[in-house]
């Protein structure tokens, strides 16, 4: 018998089986072309199903190009190796900039005028990690200084240890500490695990704690 009969006690369901479990049917051409036109019917229904949502998504879909001159935003990935608690709040920037576009790379590709900050990163960027500035009067940027990361990552950097408390479970208690990070507001500080932050952190705990 086959490894599922034996595992479950019944016959698997397959399309050269599509009968109800306890039945015995001998394959013929009839059953061949039942299966046949049932594979047929399955496919008809994804492809349908697939149009339906490729529909949806060109009704949202926007061709996104840039020309020399224009400046953009960069977007940028977070990796962090604390877990959250009672996470508030965006707390991780996901632009940066803005940048002046420097010359066009084939179809979806430009390069960026970046900071000296930024000469370890490669200066060509997809279009898609790319966000349009529209300046304004009454917008004033503010730089950011962030240290990115070869493939335009970045760590946040706890500065502040703000505050305790313990969290009470059915069988142990959790340690948590308030963090303040760097370039964020007081909105933003967050609950961490006290083991954690020691661990990684421990310049931010003083001697008598």
């Amino acid at each position: 018998m086959a490894p599922y009969e034996e595992l479950y006690g019944r016959s698997c369901r397959s399309p050269t089986l599509w009968v109800e479990v306890g039945e015995s049917q001998i394959l013929g051409p009839q059953s061949l072309q039942r299966d046949a036109e049932m594979v047929r019917t399955i496919r008809r229904r994804l492809s349908e199903a697939q149009d339906r949502q490729k529909s949806y998504a060109d009704r949202r879909w926007r061709p996104l190009e840039f020309a020399v001159g224009d400046h953009v935003f960069l977007r940028v990935s977070l990796t962090k190796g604390v877990k959250r608690f009672g996470l508030k709040g965006k707390l991780a920037p996901r632009y940066i900039g803005h940048f002046q576009i420097l010359e066009r790379i084939g179809a979806v590709a430009y390069r960026l005028a970046l900071l000296p900050s930024l000469s370890g990163v490669h200066d060509v960027f997809h279009v898609s990690m790319l966000r349009r500035y529209v300046p304004h009067p009454s917008r004033v940027l503010t730089d950011v200084s962030v240290v990115l990361q070869p493939d335009i990552s970045y760590e946040e950097i706890p500065i502040l240890i703000l505050d305790h408390k313990e969290r009470r479970l059915r069988n142990k208690t959790i340690r948590l500490v308030k963090v303040g990070w760097q370039h964020h507001s007081d909105e933003e500080d967050t609950w961490e695990l006290e083991d954690k932050m020691r661990a990684g952190y421990p310049h931010l705990f003083t001697e008598g704690e």
